[in-house]
This record gives C-alpha cells, structure tokens and sequence, in this order.
C-alpha cells in the first residue's frame, strides 16, 4: 500500500492527469467554510491609545514629582529651626511637655457655648498673644542661644497660659452656677 512518492512522479502518471472543473472555486469555498477570514478590528488601535494614555500619564507624574522636590529642598534649607526648651535639657523638655499637655488637658475639659462666647473668645485672644510670644521666645533663644532670662520667660509663658486656662475654667464654672441659681429662683416665684 505505502508507495514512495518519488516513484509516482516517475510514471508521469500524475503530471497528465486534469483537475476537474471549477476544482479551485470550490475548493476556496471549502476553505472560507471552515476558516472564515477574521474581521478587522479598531481592539488594536484602542490598545495603542490606551498605551499612549498611560505612557503620557506616568511622563507627567514624573515631571510633577521630580519638579517639586528641588522646591521642597530650597523651603527646607532656607528656614531657620528653632529650638524650644527640650533642645536644651531633658530636664527643662520635661517641664515644657508638662506644661503643654496640661494647657491642651485644660482646653479639652472647656465646654464651649452660645453663652459663654465673648468670655472664651476673650481669653483665646490672650491664650493666642501668648503663643506669638513664646515663638519670639523661641526665636530668640535659637539666635542668641540659652540664656538663664530667656528659659525661665519660656517657663513662665507656659505658666501664664495654664494659669489662663485655670482662671477662664473657673469663670465658667461660676457663671454656670449663677445660671443655675438664677433658673432655681425663677421656678420658686
């Protein structure tokens, strides 16, 4: 059964022999049945665009990100720090820590009302004189370095702004009880 081919060939049997008619129409028509030609499609061009999209994306991040680190290095290297009294001693960052929280313990526990408007915003305009002061404090303690006068205005800065907080506490609490007492007054009328 199995023939070589080159064998074939030699009798020239083959190379006689006609194709029937329309053999290659029909044979087209088979091969467009079973292997249709694929539609073209814009799926490939909208991946190019997409591509395009990221790419100018990340171009534009990275030109954001790299143009505004040299700005941040010239804010940083143009301001002056200042020290503050933990720069000087352990000791004297314990004070100041001490302080500090107890102001923010302070302004915490203060209820703020319609009725004790101009009183708390009387004493947060001092409390806010006090800071620009303690940052001029600060400021010149950084330029002329510690001195004994500039620490202790440091400390007693923060004891004048705590005892503030005491003072306007203990306001509100005596204009609440002079409400109170003024409310139980009219019930009894």
């Amino acid at each position: 059964m199995a023939q070589d081919i080159r064998e074939l060939f030699k009798d020239d049997k083959v190379a006689h022999e006609n194709m029937p008619e329309n053999h290659q129409d029909r044979f087209l028509q088979k091969l467009d049945k079973a292997l249709p030609e694929a539609k073209k499609s814009n799926f490939g061009w909208m991946q190019m665009a997409a591509s395009v999209v990221v790419l100018l994306g990340l171009s534009f991040g990275a030109y954001k990100y790299f143009q505004t680190e040299p700005l941040a290095e010239i804010v940083t290297t143009n301001t002056i720090e200042t020290k503050t009294l933990g720069d000087i001693s352990p000791g004297l960052k314990k004070v100041e820590d001490y302080y500090l929280a107890s102001i923010n313990l302070q302004l915490s526990k203060i209820k703020y009302t319609p009725e004790t408007k101009d009183l708390f915003d009387g004493y947060l305009e001092q409390l806010n004189e006090l800071d620009e002061e303690y940052k001029l404090l600060s400021q010149d303690l950084t330029e002329s370095g510690p001195s004994e006068l500039t620490v202790n205005a440091l400390i007693d800065n923060l004891k004048f702004r705590l005892n503030l907080l005491y003072r306007l506490k203990s306001q509100l609490e005596a204009l609440k009880t002079s409400e109170l007492n003024n409310e139980e007054t009219k019930q009894s009328i």
